[in-house]
């Protein structure tokens, strides 16, 4: 492949200057109409480079088809999904993005804010890219490699497999969604229009790292209800809602049950929002771990804890509601493991050393997965994300399209 063309640099450049930030306090959909900015781009590019059936529906999902030109008519669909959207945690307005060509090993300090430096012992996976081209934002914004890396590997691979005709595919879907990051990327998605067999989201980080395995997930909103007074003739009477549930946050496990206090396998119980007033009060919660069934254990415990914690607080009562938000992937893919076998195959093929992972999290892919469409999740280079000192290499990407390239080749060989 060291005679391609790569496009992958020039057009993730251009798309992380488009601000395509998700709103987790939006109830449209997109959370943010700038995220359909991207989306018209990418179907005009789509277009021009003479796919089929490309389209940006009413919710900002862009679909593409590039046609089989295998004599194997029997080969799979195959389905290739990056998200648009960038994270809300950190700004993605005015992306500068910086190109720090033969990156030798030394502190790279943004230049926007002098204040972030990016260093090989903060981040170890740098030091392992030593020689590549580094691209990182300014130092008032995160990068959006995550996830415009995965849409700038799609849209080389589409160009490389136009360009190319000698390399043989079977018919392949490209999707492009919005708002996984604040996980409802896929609450509008019509299957009828993927109508793929199987798929991949690019999503992952290191080079090499291909994820079948994801956390399963639920939410948690507690309402708590307290008794309203006056607070000069409150005594005996009031109680504070704010109070019950500050009491209980601070009852919750120190060291251990957290993000903080968990890593690999391991499962936690996170607050991560806390709002209300003297009357009532919300406190929402994500609960994640990768055996399903831990889900209502830890949910159990949670509510037990509550009970505890109002028995000081006479008159005080709540209300738990559970929502399931997405399970893991590896429940589906374990039943179809040559998905990630050709995978692993493919990354040989291109000279990348394949390495498994699990997600302490979950992507487009875990509820992809359930939707009737196995799809793991493989590396873009994305490193540091939702953070100012987010970076990705140039050669990562590259990489990614030629492994792109060696899967949908074998892909084309089977029925």
């Amino acid at each position: 492949m060291s005679n391609f063309v790569y496009s992958v640099e020039e057009r993730f450049l251009r798309y992380v200057q488009i601000d395509t930030t998700a709103d987790p306090n939006s109830s449209s959909f997109p959370s943010s109409s700038k995220q359909k900015d991207l989306g018209k781009l990418l179907k005009k590019e789509l277009g021009e480079l003479g796919l089929k059936d490309v389209e940006m529906d009413e919710w900002g999902y862009v679909y593409a088809t590039i046609p089989s030109n295998s004599s194997n008519l029997k080969s799979p669909v195959i389905c290739f999904c990056s998200h648009m959207d960038t994270a809300p945690d950190c700004s993605g307005t005015n992306v500068k993005p910086i190109v720090h060509r033969n990156y030798d090993g030394t502190e790279i300090v943004l230049p926007d804010d002098p204040t972030q430096i990016i260093t090989i012992h903060q981040h170890s996976y740098l030091k392992e890219k030593i020689g590549d081209d580094i691209i990182t934002a300014s130092g008032t914004t995160l990068l959006g490699a995550d996830d415009k890396a995965g849409v700038a590997i799609i849209m080389d691979l589409v160009t490389q497999l136009i360009k190319n005709p000698e390399i043989k595919h079977g018919e392949i879907r490209i999707l492009f969604t919005p708002d996984e990051e604040v996980g409802r990327g896929v609450e509008k998605l019509d299957m009828k229009k993927v109508n793929a067999d199987y798929g991949y989201t690019l999503d992952g980080g290191k080079l090499g790292d291909l994820e079948d395995e994801s956390f399963s997930a639920d939410g948690v909103k507690i309402t708590i209800h307290g008794i309203s007074a006056h607070p000069g003739y409150a005594k005996n009477k009031m109680v504070n809602a704010l109070k019950v549930g500050a009491a209980f946050i601070d009852a919750l496990p120190k060291g251990e049950w957290s993000p903080e206090t968990t890593e690999k396998r391991e499962g936690f119980v996170h607050p991560v929002s806390f709002n209300g007033g003297l009357e009532k009060a919300e406190i929402n919660f994500i609960i994640r771990d990768h055996q399903t069934s831990k889900l209502k254990d830890y949910e159990i415990k949670l509510e037990q804890l509550l009970k505890d914690v109002l028995q000081n607080f006479k008159g005080a009562h709540y209300e738990f509601e559970v929502s399931e938000q997405y399970r893991n992937m590896k429940e589906i893919i374990e039943k179809v493991p040559f998905v990630t076998e050709y995978a692993i195959e493919a990354m040989k093929n291109a000279g990348v050393s394949p390495k498994p992972a699990i997600i302490r999290g979950g992507t487009d892919g875990s509820k992809l997965s359930f939707m009737g469409m196995p799809c793991p999740n493989i590396f873009t280079g994305e490193m540091a994300i939702h953070s100012r000192h987010e970076f990705v290499s140039v050669q990562d990407m590259q990489k990614a399209v030629n492994t792109l390239i060696e899967l949908v080749q074998i892909w084309e060989k089977h029925k």
